[in-house]
């Protein structure tokens, strides 16, 4: 379940998300204490992120994001004036996070400024990531699209079981847990809505 598809990506992306992450906090003028307090992950785990010495889980990136302002899928690509507007399939970044094994495909053009970001999701039968994330100060939304398996999520205390075809919208502030109960894998689109953000 924890196995990592694409090994020689994984490094690059690591890198990717260290160098974006540090210049994310230089940006806000925050100190590694500083990050640590609002994202409410130790200063040390942030340290060994931004000098590219451990691979975060998916849950520790949300927390750094929600403490960046920034959105998940934005940590693994720096937005550019220059973008092109086309992304191919061979150039959309993947990833796995190495606790739950789920792998997410950034769908979206990479460093291209927009409003929408869109990721598919590969996630293993029986595993389980839950989001604490704080409150933001503006809700982002996003919807949930199966288009394979199922899939239950507890969205702010509300449990949805999802089959193929169904869509589920919500906000970014409420905890979210997503939970694959059954014995096959499922895949899913996230869309996400950024216009409440700056980055």
């Amino acid at each position: 379940m924890k196995e990592i598809t694409s090994t020689h990506q994984q490094p690059d992306i690591n890198q990717r998300l260290a160098n974006r992450i540090t210049s994310l906090r230089a940006e806000r003028g925050l100190s590694l204490d500083a990050l640590a307090r609002k994202c409410d992950v130790s200063r040390s785990m942030i340290s060994l992120i931004e000098r590219c010495e451990t691979s975060p889980t998916a849950v520790v990136l949300d927390k750094l994001a929600f403490g960046l302002g920034v959105t998940l899928a934005s940590l693994f690509e720096e937005p550019r004036a220059d973008a092109s507007p086309l992304v191919r399939r061979a150039e959309q970044l993947q990833w796995t996070d190495p606790q739950s094994g789920y792998t997410r495909r950034n769908i979206s053009l990479p460093h291209f400024r927009s409003t929408l970001q869109i990721v598919q999701i590969d996630f293993p039968a029986g595993a389980i990531v839950s989001y604490a994330a704080g409150l933001r100060e503006f809700g982002i939304h996003q919807q949930v699209w199966i288009l394979e398996g199922s899939m239950e999520i507890i969205n702010d205390g509300k449990h949805h079981v999802l089959q193929v075809g169904d869509c589920l919208a919500m906000q970014e502030n409420q905890s979210i847990v997503f939970q694959n109960t059954s014995k096959r894998p499922a895949r899913y689109v996230v869309v996400v809505n950024t216009g409440s953000l700056t980055t």
